[in-house]
């Protein structure tokens, strides 16, 4: 083993905004360290980060954010409540059910439930 995982931090335009729609999301206060790095300690699991960058979002997002939830539809009504904006169908294997929405900056990250 090399280490473990810090945090896992989001490139974007509004750190302050993302900390709160995130902190809404998964719990926990949003913070910031100066105007460009803030975060979010979501209780039970690692800090979720936001750096300001230059640049905006251009393709998919390599890596996301799988968030369990009991109820997908309930759980999809409340993010976009949040600002967060629905991408498509609910998917549904054997593995279970997800629904791939985006933040409010566009990135992707799925509600989902175990079969």
């Amino acid at each position: 083993m090399i280490g473990r995982i810090d945090e896992v931090v989001f490139d974007c335009a509004n750190p302050p905004a993302l900390a709160r729609f995130w902190a809404d999301v998964l719990g926990g206060e949003p913070a910031g360290r100066d105007d460009d790095w803030h975060y979010v300690d979501p209780p039970g699991w690692t800090r979720v980060a936001f750096q300001r960058v230059p640049e905006g979002k251009a393709v998919k997002n390599r890596v996301h954010l799988d968030v369990e939830v009991a109820d997908i539809a309930l759980a999809t009504a409340q993010a976009e409540a949040l600002g967060a904006t629905r991408l498509g169908d609910v998917h549904a294997d054997t593995a279970g059910s997800f629904q791939v929405l985006l933040d409010p900056e566009g990135n992707e990250w799925c509600v989902v439930k175990p079969a």
